[in-house]
């Protein structure tokens, strides 16, 4: 087989499962660098089924003010219409926990693009970031960021491509100086944005950010990260930075209902779902699902899924509750992360709510097919 040409190589490695790659890496160098290669892991992507990775620790018991790194793991999906299976194989986990580089500190995903992770490091004495290859077993760390020390700044990520150029990037934004007891109405003094491209070795400043983003990370389509905003004056809800030009624009948003009570409660998320744009409205213990049929048509916004009373359906639901769509699946059913708790499946047929039983708790998950 080495003497094959490289082109018929990939073809072959393309083929075959997730865990037989993570053994293939190790035959020589030369297998190595193939399935390292950017080329690869999109044709391998592109010829696998559905996979989701999450990062999960069960047994955070850590002593305060330290932290367990926690594990990725990774869940294939066997998706046929009349029925679907959930799959975690122990053998294509990542163990976190064994890297040195990684301990005594807070491990976040912050985007996910053609198979690689951006991964940020977060605590007392660590502001890092590193992309990583699940299957490889490699990551790279990028140089040290700026970061602002007085008041309490707010770091958002975005991790992408562009569609032009074909540079991955990596965008973090400084939301700084808020007072610890600043309403949420209290827009930052600072607002400044800083890229990566990788290959380059150093981060540029983008200066000033004209909007102000919620959440960690944004959800990267079509050669942008989009973000939910803040600003409630604002003609649309989301913004986005497009990662060839590098620069910010308000989005076509769904027709959001008005909120009249401000002590109301009212949660959004962005995801991608089979390749389109999605919002996640939770409102007075009603969910609904915004689907954008049709890339930056305002008018293509299709309410897709209302589940009235959420409340009643998960238990020890709070409204305040983070949930997160990871994917739709052919028989109709949704995956969705609770709180960083549980994986639950909701099936719109029987308007039900399970939990999968794969994981327990303290759990973050990202479509890495999206």
């Amino acid at each position: 087989m080495e003497d094959l040409p490289e082109n018929v190589m990939f073809d072959i490695l393309s083929r075959l499962p997730v865990k037989t790659i993570i053994h293939c890496r190790g035959v020589c160098k030369k297998w190595w660098n193939l399935v390292s290669d950017s080329y690869f892991i999109n044709l391998h992507l592109s010829r696998s089924p559905t996979a989701l990775m999450f990062h999960h620790d069960s047994e955070n018991d850590s002593p305060r003010g330290y932290y367990k790194q926690g594990i990725l793991k990774w869940v294939s999906i066997e998706d046929e219409p009349a029925h679907h299976h959930l799959h975690n194989d122990p053998v294509m986990n990542l163990d976190l926990n064994l890297a040195a580089i990684f301990q005594n500190s807070q491990i976040h995903i912050v985007g996910s693009v053609n198979g690689l992770l951006c991964l940020w490091q977060c605590g007392r004495f660590h502001d890092d970031t590193y992309i990583c290859n699940p299957i490889s077993r490699e990551y790279m760390t990028l140089p040290r960021q700026q970061y602002y020390t007085e008041g309490h700044a707010i770091i958002v990520y975005g991790f992408g491509v562009g569609l032009q150029t074909k540079e991955y990037k990596v965008i973090r934004t400084f939301q700084g100086n808020i007072p610890p007891d600043s309403s949420s109405t209290s827009r930052p003094s600072i607002l400044e944005a800083e890229v990566y491209t990788l290959g380059m070795g150093q981060w540029r400043s983008l200066g000033h950010v004209p909007y102000w983003l919620q959440g960690w990370e944004g959800s990267f389509l079509d050669g942008r990260v989009h973000w939910i905003i803040y600003d409630k004056d604002s003609p649309q809800k989301i913004c986005t930075f497009d990662f060839d030009n590098e620069k910010f624009e308000l989005f076509p948003s769904p027709p959001f209902e008005a909120i009249n009570d401000e002590h109301q409660v009212h949660g959004q998320t962005l995801e991608i779902l089979k390749g389109c744009l999605c919002v996640v409205d939770i409102y007075d213990s009603r969910f609904t699902l915004w689907v954008m049929k049709e890339y930056g048509d305002k008018k293509s916004w299709h309410r897709e899924v209302v589940i009235k009373n959420i409340i009643s359906l998960i238990p020890h639901w709070e409204l305040c509750d983070y949930l997160c769509v990871l994917e739709c699946l052919k028989d109709g059913t949704f995956l969705i992360v609770h709180y960083e708790d549980k994986l639950l499946e909701y099936c719109t047929r029987r308007r039900t709510i399970k939990d999968t039983g794969l994981f327990d708790r303290f759990l973050t998950g990202i479509n890495l097919s999206a």
